[in-house]
């Protein structure tokens, strides 16, 4: 089997590669160039354990349907992972253009770039779009599940919900196509780019319990998010893939617990045993360690523009027709963060 992965260098796209390779597969990952330094970080390591005829990579961007064509033809994918994004919520606001650019347009160049290759032509093509829990928005039905109404607030959950219904629902009844999408709730772990809420919150408060570190500055402490742990994810997408039948179904992926940004900094202060205590309300909260220092405090800075409403997810669905379930559960999931940052430290 040989699969295609966009966006192979962030989070989702490290852990499902080195899935599919331990299962077997040809992977070959889309990447875009760069002159910074260390942007393959996450997927460095497969290069000493596999093959060149077994993992490769190839030069491509979301924006050019020339690299698309090519990768495609080079590639000659059974599969089609599509993770690549602009993925950043918060800057959505800033660069709505380029994030509809990538997010909707993106998606539009991939599934025409596999029509003009004549991939979907002689065999059967599945094609994974990753989708996001951000689509709900302002919605006032909770828990969420496949069947709730999409009201996105921001650029990217607005790109993201266009990208689904025009492309993945279009596709799928226009050509018959196993296309499917995952409506991912929030997922972490030690590869979360560091401009992440829960990634920032583990290093810093590392940081500050190893004395590096001396306050952690947040935005709304009372967002709610439902966390889990993104390899569980990622292998939910496989099982997408692997619907044995039509009608091919889009899921929501979540671990149906609700929890604040608070409580995500408080288990892992509690973790790390720093003794916070909260004080004040709103803009002018801090919380202190047990020796009375000011380790955390918010930064309107920090706030989005519009906040959405509670985003938790109803995986019932997958756990009845896909067998999926999480098994991680946030206070896990911040232990084995945690002792990512530290094995970082020590190293």
């Amino acid at each position: 089997m040989r699969a295609l992965i966009t966006g192979i260098t962030g989070q989702d796209g490290s852990y499902l590669a080195e899935q599919l390779l331990e299962d077997g597969y040809q992977v070959f990952g889309l990447v875009r160039r760069s002159s910074v330094d260390g942007h393959l970080t996450r997927i460095q390591h497969l290069f000493n354990h596999y093959r060149a005829n077994q993992f490769k990579l190839l030069p491509g961007n979301m924006r050019d349907s020339d690299t698309l064509r090519n990768a495609l033809e080079k590639s000659r994918p059974d599969e089609i992972y599509n993770l690549a994004a602009q993925s950043d919520v918060g800057v959505s606001f800033q660069c709505p253009d380029e994030t509809e650019e990538v997010n909707y347009h993106g998606l539009a160049r991939l599934l025409h770039a596999v029509v003009e290759t004549h991939l979907s032509l002689g065999k059967e093509i599945k094609i994974y779009h990753a989708s996001t829990s951000e689509m709900f928005g302002a919605t006032d039905h909770w828990p969420q599940n496949e069947e709730t109404e999409f009201s996105p607030v921001s650029p990217y959950a607005k790109a993201k919900t266009r990208a689904y219904q025009d492309f993945v629902v279009d596709y799928r009844k226009r050509y018959g196509w196993h296309i499917c999408s995952g409506i991912l709730f929030n997922h972490e772990s030690p590869r979360r780019g560091v401009n992440f809420v829960t990634r920032k919150i583990v290093r810093t408060l590392v940081g500050i319990y190893h004395g590096t570190e001396e306050v952690l500055e947040l935005g709304n402490l009372d967002a709610v998010r439902d966390w889990g742990y993104a390899p569980e994810y990622t292998r939910a997408m496989r099982l997408m893939l692997a619907q044995p039948e039509e009608p091919w179904r889009d899921f929501v992926i979540a671990t149906g617990q609700r929890h604040t940004v608070r409580e995500f900094v408080q288990m892992t202060a509690d973790q790390l045993r720093l003794g916070l205590s909260w004080r004040n309300q709103g803009v002018k909260e801090i919380a202190l360690s047990y020796h009375g220092q000011v380790i955390v405090r918010v930064n309107p800075v920090f706030y989005r523009p519009v906040e959405t409403a509670p985003l938790i997810g109803d995986a019932s669905l997958a756990k009845r027709v896909l067998g999926w379930e999480p098994k991680v559960m946030l206070p896990e999931l911040i232990q084995i963060m945690i002792a990512a940052e530290m094995e970082a430290v020590r190293q």
